[in-house]
């Protein structure tokens, strides 16, 4: 099985993926008994996901 190399940068607030990436969502976390969750589609089973919480709230 061959190596990917990955990074995931945070310097200064700014986010730097190096990765394969199929997809990005952006979506709203929602409330899930005493926790919370985000959605995503069904195909995305069992990949693997990076989760960025951003500072300020989506606008709507």
């Amino acid at each position: 099985m061959p190596v990917t190399m990955r990074t995931v940068e945070v310097v200064d607030g700014n986010l730097r993926l190096s990765d394969e990436v199929i997809a990005v969502i952006e979506k709203e976390v929602t409330k899930f008994g005493t926790g919370a969750k985000v959605d995503c589609p069904r195909k995305f089973l069992g990949k693997r996901v990076y989760l960025v919480i951003c500072e300020k709230e989506r606008e709507k």
